[in-house]
């Protein structure tokens, strides 16, 4: 058993080769004619130069943020916490190069067909995909390896171990939030001046934003999509290996023993069957030859369906393996029923995403009719099936935390596991949920690849149709984007489902270290600091949400203006005259200057609130993060799907469907409008939220002792 975090680490450096491979295969590919390699260079550079600029900016922040942990808890800490942002911003910088690269690859691929199409956006992504979950998995075993393992003297092992969580944490909140306000920014100025004032194609040559619209989907859906997913893995390990920590007192000295090992070394292990279970599904990705997004749908989940079976068959041994012996009196399934109800829920989760954003079914369908009255009634419609989403999404959290509380209980038992002095204790039940949020996410690296394939496929068509080539090809690239708008939305729903599950996780783990610290934490909803705690932290994901899609309007204004100025003064732009270019990298320039301006206070924020409050009262704190976690939960399901649900209903009209007049009608506008309104829900707040959630946690767990 103490063989497993080396077996993980072993996996994880498997899942790196697979992303050579992959690289390697998309780099074989035909980038096509010169005017389709001179977009692809153009996307590539304005996407590399903001990334530049924004890591540049959110270092800074990490180094004050590593002094204080230095100061605060230990050196070590402050080492594991840089080591984590390091590799978060390495994995989205690889996958933003990799996709940058795919793009015109698929366009090219795209004239032989859909299934050459899927195979290199697939790739491309897969490389994201794996990149992600292989360095996330690799760097927290080597933190574990040396601080835990290999440490006899660290009291606060466990402490350095969650540092390396919040470095994580902290790139995916500034890459989530910049990348999402960059991409939305470019996108809602080229829709709104583009299609309903100008009355062009989306990504037409003449548009000024058409760049920097593709340059957006590459920094926000990617690189900050790959530091979101890379948070929440790594998030999702170190919850359970911290809850029992601070609940039973483990030390590096007292980690190996009869009673620790195992509940330390399970997480790990299900990452590990995970992570097998990714590779072997990623082969079985295959596309057919038929633009239909259901046939599209079914090649690309194969691999996802199959990963997480085979998970689910592993688990059942593991859990035999790890639990089977004396020391616990419980039934081993059980922690199996843990993983697997997590990771059905997780499942489900994508699944009800998918039926609220997917056009085969009735939510989009209702919202694309709704456009025949105009644009208020489209946006009623979206904001509808998304609060209808958020129900059907809270019925299958709760019962997913039910089972995998149940399953915790039958296996460990119902009384709690004695814990250290002053301590209740660690509850089977507690560890059960814990544990179900590696369900959610043990197939990350095929998650991610499926998630990552979408905006290669939207950038493909930009390419297609900035290189004027035949519009068949622009009708593969358009069914491979429609995809990937659902397969994007399913990937949020594990996102953010894992995120209630592992700020659970990590809000015991906070309660069990202020409890070793000596303090005392009352959860008491009659108790004032506690009610004006749950207050604030309800408050807190609105004000969120308002900033970031306040900082997209803003930006999106700026980028308005521009493009209506080029269309006003350059002569002969809007009649596509012959010779007559955009002036592109203005526009690349105003979204990349008001997204890293505008990204500081909402990233800030998610800091300094939960710190200043924890520093008042710990258990107003305590208050704050429940608050927090019921709202930040439905708001981001609800800004995720309403806001594919409009995206698709645009694209359902796009396609001809429902006898609505097609492009450039009355109903696609309304419907461009709906989709513009949806833009910072899905690509910038709504992902966002679930990022939130964990940084709040977390920094309150790393800093529990300061508090006391």
């Amino acid at each position: 058993m103490s063989a497993i975090p080396y077996l993980a680490f072993l996996s994880a450096l498997a899942a790196l080769a697979l992303a050579a491979f992959y690289f390697t295969k998309v780099k074989a590919a035909s980038p096509g004619n010169d005017r389709m390699v001179f977009l692809m260079e153009e996307i590539q550079k304005g996407a590399r130069a903001f990334l530049k600029q924004e890591y540049t900016w959110v270092s800074v922040f990490v180094v004050v943020m590593a002094a204080a942990i230095a100061a605060a808890i230990a050196w070590q800490a402050a080492i594991t916490y840089v080591f984590g942002a390091f590799l978060s911003a390495l994995a989205g910088y690889v996958g933003m190069t990799v996709a940058t690269m795919a793009n015109a690859r698929t366009t090219e691929a795209a004239q032989q067909g859909p299934a050459p199409a899927l195979a290199v956006a697939f790739r491309g992504g897969a490389v994201m995909g794996f990149s992600v979950a292989g360095l996330a998995l690799a760097g927290l075993m080597v933190v574990y390896i040396i601080f835990v393992v290999m440490s006899d003297n660290a009291d606060n092992a466990f402490e350095i171990v969650t540092a390396y969580g919040l470095g994580a944490s902290s790139i995916a909140l500034f890459s989530r939030v910049g990348g999402g306000i960059y991409t939305k920014a470019a996108d809602v100025g080229a829709d709104l001046v583009g299609k309903v004032e100008a009355g062009i194609p989306e990504d037409d040559p003449r548009n000024p934003a058409t760049i920097a619209d593709n340059v957006g989907d590459n920094v926000g859906d990617v690189a900050g999509m790959g530091a979101d997913l890379f948070e929440s893995y790594a998030g999702s390990i170190i919850a359970p290996i911290s809850l029992v920590a601070f609940a039973l007192g483990v030390t590096a000295t007292t980690a190996d023993t009869s009673l620790n090992m195992p509940l330390l070394m399970f997480p790990m292990a299900v990452a590990f069957v995970g992570m097998i279970a990714s590779i072997i599904g990623s082969f079985l990705v295959k596309g057919g030859d038929s633009t239909d997004s259901k046939s599209l749908s079914k090649a690309l989940h194969m691999g996802t369906n199959s990963a997480m079976a085979m998970t689910i068959v592993a688990t059942i041994a593991l859990s035999y393996w790890m639990f089977g012996g004396d020391d616990f009196d419980g039934n081993p399934i059980g922690l199996a029923i843990a993983v697997i109800g997590g990771l059905i829920a997780g499942w489900a989760l994508g699944k009800t995403a998918e039926f609220y954003t997917s056009d085969h079914f009735s939510p989009v369908k209702k919202i694309a009719e709704q456009t025949r009255t105009g644009p208020a009634t489209t946006i009623l419609g979206g904001i509808s099936a998304g609060m209808i989403s958020v129900a059907a999404s809270v019925a299958l959290i709760v019962v997913g935390i039910m089972i995998a509380f149940w399953g915790g209980e039958l296996a460990l038992g119902e009384a709690a596991i004695g814990g250290a002095a002053g301590s209740p204790g660690l509850s089977g039940g507690i560890y059960g949920i814990a544990v179900a949020a590696i369900g959610m996410l043990a197939t990350t690296g095929v998650v991610v690849s499926v998630d990552a394939y979408g905006p290669i496929a939207d950038n493909a068509g930009g390419i297609a149709e900035m290189a004027e080539l035949d519009p068949s090809v622009r009708e593969v690239t358009d069914a491979l984007d429609s995809l990937g708008n659902t397969t994007a939305a399913v990937a949020k729903g594990f996102a953010v489902g894992s995120a209630a599950l592992t700020a659970l996780a990590l809000f015991k783990s906070f309660e069990f270290a202020i409890l070793n610290a000596g303090g005392e934490l009352n959860l008491d909803i009659g108790n004032v600091a506690v009610f004006v705690g749950l207050f604030l932290g309800a408050m807190l994901p609105f004000l969120f949400a308002a900033l970031t899609i306040d900082a997209v309007g803003r930006a999106a204004q700026e980028m308005i203006e521009e493009v209506r100025r080029q269309f006003r003064e350059i002569p002969g732009l809007r009649e596509g005259k012959e010779g007559v270019i955009p002036d592109s990298a203005r526009c690349v320039a105003i979204s990349t200057q008001a997204s890293l301006k505008e990204m500081i206070i909402p990233g800030l924020l998610a800091v300094l609130v939960p710190l200043v409050v924890g520093f008042i009262s710990v258990d107003a704190l305590g208050g704050f993060l429940a608050g927090a976690l019921v709202t930040g939960f439905a708001l981001a399901i609800f800004m995720a799907n309403a806001g594919g649900a409009w995206d698709n209903a645009k694209k359902y009209i796009e396609a001809g469907h429902g006898d609505l007049g097609g492009k450039g009608s009355d109903s696609h506008k309304a419907a461009v409008v709906g989709d513009t309104v949806g833009d910072p829900f899905k690509d910038t707040s709504g992902p966002a939220m679930n990022i939130l959630l964990k940084v709040m946690t977390i920094v309150s767990l790393v800093f529990a002792s300061a508090f006391v």
